[in-house]
């Protein structure tokens, strides 16, 4: 079973961080300011790619944002991908 857990230092950089069975396979790389996350980076270990790891870690990073009435700055390619591929999905949050 998978557990994503928001990590963040003093400075509120961090990562979104996806474990299963203790092991840390994924990470979405973000920083926090009080109005904005911004995502930097989304990777998936080698050998857990194609479970829908990185979905899961876009879903866990929009419900947090959401949650805390927050906007997304997306420079991953990924999470770019994805709003441009859904911006209806994501206007909501997305900051061009």
């Amino acid at each position: 079973m998978e557990t994503i857990k928001l990590e963040l230092d003093e400075k509120k950089h961090g990562a979104f961080n996806l474990y299963v069975d203790g092991k840390k396979l994924g990470e979405m790389t973000v920083s926090l300011k009080p109005d904005l996350l911004t995502v930097y980076h989304t990777g998936v270990e080698p050998e857990a790619e194609g479970k829908g790891y990185a979905k899961k870690l876009l879903e866990e990073m929009v419900s947090y944002v959401r949650a805390n009435n927050l906007m997304v700055l997306p420079l991953c390619p990924y999470v770019h991908a994805q709003f441009k591929r859904h911006p209806d999905e994501y206007q909501d949050i997305w900051k061009k």
